[in-house]
C-alpha cells in the first residue's frame, strides 16, 4: 500500500504506526461468547471473546487460563451470558468471575460429543453389523481351481516344464561331450546355471524357493488369525501386523501385506465387508427422511439384529429433538434412560453432562450459542497466516480489535 501511494516507509514503521493506534472503546457486552485459538496448535492457546449481540470482538487474551478468563468477566459485571464449550477452564473462569452470569454450552459442541460417543458404541458392536453381510450363493457352481498334476511337486506346471527342458537339454549336451563352458555359451546360461543343472540327480532336486508347495512360513500359524480379522472388515495389513506380533509373530510386515494383497487382488470374492462403524454412525445421527431408501433397510436391518445399537439410535434420535427443539428441561430423563443401557461410551458423555448440567440445560433451552465465536477463531487463523514471523500476541491482539 505505501508503494502504491508513493510512501517511502518501512514495514517496521507501519507496524510501529499500527501498534501506536487506540484500541476501540467498546461497550460491556450483556451476553459474551468464550472459545480459545492456538498460537502454536497444541502447545499455546490464547481466549478470543466476542460480544454475542453484536458479533464483535471485545478482547483476545494471551493464555486460556481460568484465572485469567475470571479477571476479564469480573471488571464487566453487566455481563449476564457467557456462552463457551464444555471446556473446564472456562467453566471454572465463568463461574469464579461472573457468578451472576448464566452459562450457555455450546449446541454444536454438545451433537459433537455425542456423535463421537455413538460413534465408539457402534465400534464396540462391529459383529452385529456383519448381518448387512450377504451370504455367499453359487458355491456349488463356481469352477474348481485347476488342479496340478499328481505327484508334481511344483506350484506352476509352466515353471516346472520349463526347469524339465534345461534339465534334459543341459543332459544331452553333457553325454555328447561338451564342456560345462561350452553348454553355457550355447544356452546363454551362467555357471552356476549349468552347474546346478549338471549336479542334479532329477528335476525335482532343483526345486526351492517360492515354486515350492507347501512351503512353511513363519506366518502359517497367524493365517486363521488374519482370515478372521478380515472377515471382520478389518483390511489394514498395517494394524494387523500390529496385532500378531504379540502374538508371536516373528516375521516382516513385507510378508503381512503380501498375503492380504493376495486376498484383495483374488479373482473371487473374498468375503464381504460389513459398513464401516463410522457410516453406521452417520445412519444413526441423520434424519431418518434424509438417508435413501438403500440406508434406511440397512440401518433397520443393524438394529434388529443389536439391541444395543437400537437403544443407542433411540437415546441420539431424543437428544436431537431436545437440541431442535430446545426442549432442556428433558435432559435429567434423557441422561436417567442411558444409564439404564448398556452403551459405556454413552454413559461417560453423561457424566461429562451431569457435572456440567445448568450450562447444558441452557444451551439446549436458551438460543444462545458459540457460532460467532467460531467464525472469528477462524479469523484469527486468517491473520495469524497474513503475519507470519511477526504475528506477537500484541499486533495479534490490535488486528483483531480493529479490523472493520
Amino acid at each position: 500500500m505505501a508503494r502504491a501511494f508513493g510512501v517511502s516507509i518501512s514495514r517496521s514503521a507501519v507496524l510501529r504506526l499500527l501498534d501506536a493506534l487506540p484500541e476501540p472503546e467498546v461497550p460491556a457486552p450483556r451476553v459474551v461468547g468464550v472459545d480459545e485459538y492456538a498460537t502454536r496448535k497444541g502447545r499455546v492457546y490464547g481466549t478470543v471473546l466476542v460480544d454475542v449481540e453484536t458479533r464483535r470482538p471485545v478482547d483476545l487474551l494471551p493464555d486460556r487460563e481460568a484465572s485469567s478468563l475470571a479477571a476479564w468477566l469480573a471488571k464487566r459485571p453487566g455481563i449476564e451470558i457467557v456462552c463457551r464449550d464444555r471446556a473446564p477452564f472456562f467453566a471454572e473462569g465463568a463461574t469464579a468471575g461472573a457468578p451472576q452470569a448464566t452459562q450457555v454450552a455450546d449446541r454444536w459442541h454438545l451433537w459433537h460429543n455425542l456423535g463421537e460417543a455413538a460413534e465408539r458404541a457402534v465400534a464396540r458392536h462391529r459383529q452385529c453389523l456383519r448381518v448387512l453381510v450377504p451370504d455367499s450363493e453359487g458355491k456349488a457352481d463356481e469352477p474348481a481351481p485347476p488342479e496340478e498334476k499328481a505327484g508334481s511337486p511344483w506350484r506352476s506346471e509352466r515353471f516346472a516344464n520349463r526347469i524339465r527342458a534345461r534339465y534334459a537339454t543341459v543332459h544331452a549336451l553333457l553325454e555328447a561331450g561338451h564342456s560345462r563352458r561350452s553348454i553355457g555359451r550355447q544356452l546363454q546360461m551362467t555357471h552356476r546355471t549349468v552347474k546346478s543343472l549338471a549336479d542334479a540327480t532329477k528335476p525335482e532336486d532343483l526345486f526351492r524357493g517360492q515354486w515350492q508347495h507347501n512351503r512353511t512360513s513363519v506366518l502359517d500359524e497367524h493365517r486363521p488369525y488374519l482370515d478372521e480379522r478380515w472377515d471382520e472388515g478389518c483390511t489394514n495389513a498395517w494394524k494387523l501386523w500390529e496385532e500378531i506380533v504379540p502374538l508371536g509373530y516373528r516375521g516382516s510386515y513385507g510378508r503381512v501385506s503380501a498375503y492380504l494383497r493376495a486376498k484383495r487382488t483374488s479373482p473371487r470374492p473374498v468375503t464381504a465387508q460389513p459398513p464401516a462403524p463410522r457410516v453406521v454412525t452417520r445412519w444413526i445421527l441423520s434424519r431418518p427422511e434424509t438417508l435413501t431408501e438403500i440406508e434406511q433397510l440397512r440401518l433397520k436391518a443393524v438394529l434388529a439384529n443389536c439391541p444395543e445399537l437400537d437403544a443407542l439410535t433411540g437415546h441420539v434420535r431424543s437428544f436431537a429433538q431436545m437440541l431442535t427443539e430446545r426442549e432442556g428441561e428433558r435432559l435429567p430423563q434423557w441422561l436417567d434412560a442411558v444409564r439404564q443401557d448398556d452403551l459405556p461410551s454413552l454413559h461417560t458423555l453423561a457424566a461429562g453432562i451431569d457435572r456440567d448440567r445448568d450450562a447444558v440445560i441452557a444451551g439446549l433451552t436458551l438460543p444462545w450459542n458459540s457460532g460467532v465465536v467460531e467464525g472469528h477463531v477462524n479469523r484469527i487463523k486468517m491473520l495469524k497466516r497474513q503475519m507470519f514471523g511477526r504475528a506477537g500476541f500484541a499486533l495479534l491482539r490490535k488486528r483483531v480489535l480493529l479490523a472493520p
